[in-house]
């Protein structure tokens, strides 16, 4: 069935007949959710053939229902419910889900990114990501994540865990970074060098991050040498 209004086709179609195409859409929906992992996020545009805006209408009802659970307007969670509440899927999983359904840029930034990495065991309780999409806040239980409106020139670094590492980098700050925290940086910086765009990419550093790099990467070229470094 080609995208369309449903709602809109089914008022043509006799009550009886209605009745039946939309419990057969229903059940087409609840049946693709039945067979998701726990830890699925669904959105309006999750099942193309139909209006998003009729899906909306069914997934809203789903809530009511308990199949699903609304993390915020027009996202919807399936999860497992235990005596401790409902368990989330990792954090930048469902930031990423959003991205993906806004087409959208993210970037974790702070603590986010320094967690992402591995280089902070400590979750925290406020998630935060640079999205050039719409700012917005969701509550995770106790948690939330949250997406900060920035502009373009923070996604400008194309290599992907390298913009990660800058933002942890920034997030420490220049004169804080540790003899460990520096060590497993570098670590870091060694695993995934991500050549294609280095020469760029170091053009959009701050100065002191980009010696980190260059120093730990031996790069040279006309305007990054070890010697200036």
């Amino acid at each position: 069935m080609p995208v369309q209004i449903i709602s809109v086709i089914l008022q043509k179609i006799p009550s009886k007949q209605r009745a039946m195409k939309e419990d057969k859409v229903v059940h087409i929906i609840k049946k693709r959710i039945d067979e998701a992992d726990n830890g699925t996020l669904f959105f309006s545009n999750s099942f193309p053939e139909f209006d998003d805006e009729y899906v909306g209408h069914i997934l809203s009802n789903l809530v009511a229902d308990n199949i699903l659970h609304r993390l915020c307007r027009g996202v919807y969670l399936k999860a497992e419910e235990t005596r401790f509440g409902l368990v989330y899927p990792p954090v930048d999983h469902i930031a990423k889900a959003i991205a993906e359904r806004d087409n959208a840029q993210i970037l974790p930034t702070g603590a986010t990114a320094l967690n992402v990495l591995g280089l902070s065991t400590q979750v925290p309780m406020n998630s935060v990501f640079l999205t050039s999409g719409s700012a917005r806040a969701i509550k995770l239980g106790e948690r939330t994540i949250r997406f900060k409106r920035a502009v373009p020139k923070n996604f400008a670094i194309k290599g992907t865990k390298r913009s990660l590492i800058v933002q942890a980098l920034k997030a420490i700050g220049e004169n804080n970074v540790t003899e460990d925290e520096y060590n497993r940086i570098c670590a870091l910086i060694k695993k995934y060098p991500e050549h294609e765009t280095l020469a760029d990419d170091l053009r959009l550093m701050p100065n002191w991050i980009r010696k980190i790099f260059v120093k730990t990467l031996n790069y040279q070229s006309n305007e990054y040498s070890l010697a200036k470094s």
